[in-house]
């Protein structure tokens, strides 16, 4: 079944699968590389804005995630062919990375302007080499650490413009939910996961690790990538 995978969505799935066994081996090196950071952080390259994408933190996080890429990208990939797929894939990943760390920069924005700029500067430099299970006392210091020096990684914000594509192209194709076992309308699937990933965005849980806006961001721009193409097909008829 494998071998039947149309080639981009195959290939994606074997870099990430790889990518993932390169972490385990060296877990510290791989997602400082690769993992995306926000620009202030001395984690931070440019090469990020890719790499990040095709990074996950466990073995459920990246099955999820190829699983979608599996069940809807398959379908989209043989109807638009390998080209188009392959940018929209693309596009979606890196505007998801654009809008989390758009939200990322107003919360950093907000904390620096009520921070003495010299312990801003040391939480920037020295925040980076923390253990993880390490942080500071002082909560905006803490927080700041957390915004600047913790990276995103995930091929979700894709994966959910490719769910967003699935269902405005077949809007009325039934899904079979796991939890509970319905049938759902993709276009009502792909509704509600948006706004329950825009409400858990706007909560804005300091516990909750999730991305939700990079979430939002692969749906955003997935739209609007569809939108052009749509008005690109109707001028050209």
């Amino acid at each position: 079944m494998f071998n039947q995978l149309p080639p981009v969505v195959k290939n994606l799935i074997i870099i990430n699968v790889l990518m993932l066994l390169a972490t385990q081996v060296f877990p510290e090196d791989f997602m400082k590389l690769f993992a995306g950071y926000y620009f202030l952080s001395p984690n931070f390259a440019p090469w990020q804005l890719v790499t990040h994408m095709f990074m996950h933190g466990g073995l459920m996080h990246i099955v999820v995630n190829m699983f979608g890429l599996f069940m809807f990208g398959s379908t989209l990939e043989k109807v638009w062919g390998s080209k188009r797929f392959l940018i929209y894939y693309m596009i979606t990943g890196l505007g998801a990375f654009f809008l989390h760390f758009l939200v990322i920069h107003l919360q950093v924005s907000e904390l620096l302007e009520a921070m003495d700029p010299e312990i801003a500067d040391v939480v920037i430099r020295e925040g980076a080499a923390l253990l993880p299970y390490e942080n500071y006392r002082d909560p905006d210091m803490n927080q700041l650490n957390l915004l600047i020096n913790s990276g995103v990684v995930g091929a979700s914000g894709a994966v959910f413009g490719i769910l967003l594509a699935f269902g405005m192209l077949f809007p009325n194709t039934e899904l079979m939910l796991l939890f509970p076992p319905i049938p759902i309308k993709a276009k009502v699937f792909v509704f509600i996961y948006g706004a329950v990933e825009l409400y858990y965005g706007l909560q804005n849980n300091p516990g909750d690790n999730v991305a939700h806006f990079a979430h939002l961001g692969g749906m955003l721009f997935g739209y609007i990538v569809l939108k052009v193409w749509q008005q690109k097909r109707n001028h050209f008829y």
